[in-house]
């Protein structure tokens, strides 16, 4: 196992991250585990994978990934069990600075990631999915845009590159994911864990716990004592599963080798799933 040796944060950053924390909603702890210590830390943990959630992701941006680039990510995401849903997702964010209409609605959400030696805030307009899915546009039945609420869309095209529509992205995945939850009775709250699975044989796995904004501080020295002392060392690289996801995929794009493509074409749509909020285009 490797040390628990921590990154710090330089006082500037702890200073900077505490004010974000402060009017965030939520705050999520995350860890990334090395490679090297992916089995012994599932040995460790207790943690049984026929018990985990598989969830399939689908990310939407352009072959060079300029939403990316611009700070926005779109996904959207099947669940097994639970259906599915999409989110127009904006990052680093300022709280402050978001427009009053989007930070009070009940589809939106800020929340500070921190780990080892970083943090990110972020703003993300989720919203959950009916008949339509991601499944559905890859066979061509709908366009892009149907994954996508209203609220969602004028989300997008406040914060996207001008010109560029959510028909015209580009598909980049699918990526599976197994989920899970544990609750390790030294730490006393919920740990969810998951894989990641790149179709290039490499993986992440990221231990996570969610909090308020309130007891972040009080929960991370907690969580940091409790890895100690099983021995899952903190000063591995951290790593973006979202960045690693679209990169790879952008990549596949490149070469010109990706296997799942979206339809030049798109055949008509029927009436009653025309538009996947139910109340049609804005």
């Amino acid at each position: 196992m490797s040390s628990t040796a921590m990154p710090r944060l330089s006082d500037q950053e702890f200073v900077e991250m505490a004010g974000l924390i402060k009017d965030a909603d939520s705050v999520e702890l995350k860890l990334t585990v090395p490679d090297s210590s992916h089995r012994s830390t599932i040995a460790t943990l207790g943690i049984d994978p026929l018990e985990a959630q598989i969830r399939q992701v689908f990310f939407f941006d352009t072959p060079d990934l300029a939403l990316n680039g611009a700070g926005v990510v779109v996904r959207a995401r099947r669940i097994q069990g639970k259906g599915a849903d999409s989110v127009v997702k904006l990052r680093p964010v300022v709280p402050a600075e978001l427009a009053p209409e989007v930070r009070v609605s009940d589809n939106f959400n800020i929340e500070v990631d921190a780990m080892p030696g970083g943090f990110v805030c972020s703003g993300s307009m989720k919203w959950a999915l009916g008949t339509v899915d991601a499944r559905s546009v890859v066979a061509g039945s709908h366009p892009i845009r149907k994954l996508f609420s209203k609220e969602q869309r004028r989300f997008y095209r406040q914060h996207a590159p001008e010109g560029l529509e959510l028909d015209s992205l580009s598909l980049l995945g699918p990526i599976f994911v197994l989920k899970g939850r544990i609750y390790p009775e030294d730490l006393g709250r919920r740990l969810v864990v998951e894989m990641w699975l790149y179709p290039d044989g490499s993986r992440i796995l990221e231990l996570s716990t969610k909090c308020a904004p309130s007891e972040a501080f009080q929960v991370a020295a907690e969580a940091r004592a409790y890895f100690a002392g099983v021995g899952i060392g903190l000063d591995g690289d951290q790593q973006t599963k979202t960045k690693k996801a679209l990169e790879f995929f952008a990549a596949e794009l490149a070469n010109g080798d990706s296997e799942a493509k979206l339809p030049e074409e798109k055949p008509p749509v029927e009436a009653a799933v025309a538009d996947g909020d139910g109340d049609g285009d804005e």
